[in-house]
Order: structure tokens, then C-alpha cells, then sequence
């Protein structure tokens, strides 16, 4: 009787284990409005439903009336939107969706590797002009207020340099702008680096970034490996500074996702944020987007930025704010070309 009791505790416990891996239902209609009102009341609950979102799918239409239920609900959350599209692409084509096992994986990364570094060598001079719109909130509340627009021509040559000029302000054209190293001239946030630096610091091998696979998604109609990343402190060396009554800076870290076309293997996108920020510093978080798109210069075509978002997060006078710049990339012309202001610089740069 000792051995047979002994045989059904066992296959008591197989029993809990396989019921604990059963595969967990996709999210009902009903189950996902109801987790977004959660999200609404606890807005720190919407990192634990957008995992849940990749774990398990969706088993309902993703319509309009959803859409704008989860803008609402999430306060506008970019992550929470994006994840149920992608959620509604797996669905519709289960396959596409698949992720690579670590064979492909890692020779997805190898080729990206070798193409993103290749493009960096053949990067030509070039001039293009940025639309910065500029905004202001308090942290958290995603209300962004705009404060000013700014076109700024920035000239960009082989080996690694930009010069940036500050071309109108608001409408007002500037008179004699002179060529600077960045455009904090104005005050508020400025943003460099997003040709070269943030590429080269993730790709080059003696920076040792760590990569993980994240998700497969549609970006463009194309279909890409996201991957996780993150390069340390010491390696990254990124470069974030506060301007204030004194320019404070201070060195950092990298993580974040990267996009690659599971085709050709180029990089379309990146989000990436700074880690190891020291606890005195002012800026508590600094983010940035950018986006690649196709473009010709001189009759060849290169795969340069197209829109670009930066964030940061910093305490001033017992507050603690969140500024946006929103940039848009436009008219890359050879070096040397004249950069001219438009009456389509004046439109608001809108999110695509």
C-alpha cells in the first residue's frame, strides 16, 4: 500500500506541474476592457497587461471603438497601442508572427551588425533640414503643452561631424545664423547624435551590447525581429547633459529595443533610454526614438533618419517635468546645398 500511495502523490504533483504549463487562454474582448479600466485606475498596471498582451494574444477584433478605449484608458500610452495592433497582426497571420530560434537569431544580429557598421563607412556629406516641435508636461500625465518650432539646417560630414544652424524660431527667420555644435542656443531640450552615434554605440562588437529577442512586428509593411538591448555604462559612454543656469553632464548607460528587417536585415527603428543614470543628476530619465526611412542623395539611396522623439525627465523647483521634441527630418540635399525655409516648415509636426 506504501508503494502505491507513493505512486499517486507522484502523479498527483505531474499533474499540478502540467496544469501550471497549460498555455493560458488569449485575452477575451471583455477581459482586456476591463483590464484597461484597471489600467486607469492604476496606471503602474499597465506594464504587467502589456506582457500578458504578448503572452497570450488576443481572441477578438481590434476595432476603432478599441483603439480609442485604449488611448483614453491609458492616457495615451505608446507602448499599450502598439502592443495590440501587433496582437491583432498575430491573429490575422499567426506565422509572420513567429519568432526566430536562437540559430536565426543570432545571425540576424551578425548581419545587421555588418550592414549597419558597412552604412556608417559609406555615410556621405549631406545637409537636411529638422522641424522641431518642442513640448513641456507635467511627469507622468502624457499632457503635453507646446512651447515653441523650431527648423533648424543641420550639415553633416563623413567623419562624424554636425553643425547645426538655427533657421527660424516660431516663424521669426533668423538673421546670420552661424553654424554651432547643437541648437541649445534657444534654451529647452536639443537632441544630437541621431545619424551615428546612437547606431555605432550599439553595433560596435567592442562595446559588447547584449541582445535579446522581444517581438516580431510590421513597421512600414515590413516585417521585423525586435530585439532588446543593452550596453553598459562603461562601454556605452553616452553623453546626457542639463542645461540650466550651469550645463551640467554626466556619463551613462544604454538599453532599449531596436527593429530589424527580417529580410534585408537594416535597422528601422530604435527606442532607446539611458541607464545608470548617478542620483543627483537633474535629468532622472532621458529617451529617444528614431526612425530610418530610404532617401536619395546624389542619385544613391541611404538609410537615413525620418523622424525622431526625444524625452526627458528632470527635476526643477520641487517639480518634476517631462519635455518632448518631436522631430521630423526633411529634404536631405548634398553638402553644401543651400537649406531653404518653407511654408510647410510652419505646419505643426504631427506623430505619423
Amino acid at each position: 500500500m506504501k508503494s502505491i500511495s507513493i505512486v499517486l502523490i507522484v502523479l498527483a504533483f505531474a499533474w499540478i506541474a502540467a496544469a501550471q504549463t497549460v498555455p493560458e487562454n488569449p485575452f477575451t474582448r471583455a477581459e482586456y476592457v476591463k483590464r484597461l479600466y484597471d489600467v486607469q485606475k492604476k496606471p503602474s498596471a499597465v506594464d504587467e497587461l502589456i506582457a500578458d498582451l504578448r503572452r497570450r494574444g488576443i481572441a477578438f477584433e481590434v476595432t476603432d471603438g478599441i483603439r480609442g478605449l485604449t488611448t483614453s484608458k491609458s492616457r495615451n500610452n505608446a507602448e499599450l497601442k502598439r502592443t495590440i495592433e501587433e496582437a491583432a497582426r498575430r491573429k490575422a497571420d499567426p506565422e509572420s508572427a513567429r519568432l526566430p530560434d536562437p540559430k536565426e537569431s543570432a545571425e540576424v544580429i551578425a548581419r545587421a551588425r555588418e550592414a549597419a557598421l558597412a552604412a556608417l563607412e559609406e555615410m556621405p556629406d549631406f545637409v537636411v533640414k529638422q522641424q522641431i516641435q518642442r513640448y513641456v508636461a507635467y511627469a507622468g500625465t502624457n499632457n503635453f503643452q507646446n512651447t515653441d518650432k523650431l527648423v533648424v539646417a543641420v550639415s553633416y560630414r563623413a567623419d562624424g561631424r554636425e553643425e547645426y544652424k538655427l533657421l527660424s524660431r516660431n516663424g521669426i527667420i533668423q538673421q546670420n545664423p552661424q553654424a554651432k555644435g547643437s541648437y541649445e542656443e534657444v534654451g529647452g531640450t536639443s537632441s544630437t547624435g541621431e545619424f551615428v552615434t546612437v547606431l555605432s554605440t550599439i553595433f560596435k562588437p567592442e562595446n559588447e551590447t547584449e541582445f535579446e529577442v522581444a517581438d516580431t512586428a510590421l513597421f512600414r509593411n515590413r516585417k521585423t525581429i525586435v530585439y532588446n538591448f543593452d550596453v553598459a555604462r562603461d562601454k556605452a559612454k553616452q553623453v546626457v547633459a542639463a542645461a540650466g543656469y550651469l550645463v551640467e553632464s554626466t556619463i551613462t548607460g544604454m538599453k532599449g529595443r531596436i527593429w530589424i528587417d527580417r529580410e534585408n536585415f537594416r535597422v528601422l527603428k530604435i527606442e532607446s533610454e539611458a541607464t545608470e543614470i548617478p542620483e543627483t543628476f537633474p535629468i532622472r530619465v532621458a529617451k529617444r526614438s528614431v526612425e530610418y526611412d530610404w532617401v536619395k542623395i546624389n542619385d544613391e539611396t541611404y538609410l537615413l533618419p525620418s523622424l525622431s522623439d526625444v524625452r526627458l525627465t528632470m527635476r526643477a523647483d520641487r517639480q518634476v517635468y517631462e519635455s518632448r521634441n518631436l522631430i521630423r527630418f526633411k529634404g536631405y540635399q548634398k553638402y553644401g546645398s543651400e537649406v531653404r525655409i518653407l511654408d510647410s516648415d510652419e505646419e505643426e509636426v504631427k506623430e505619423p
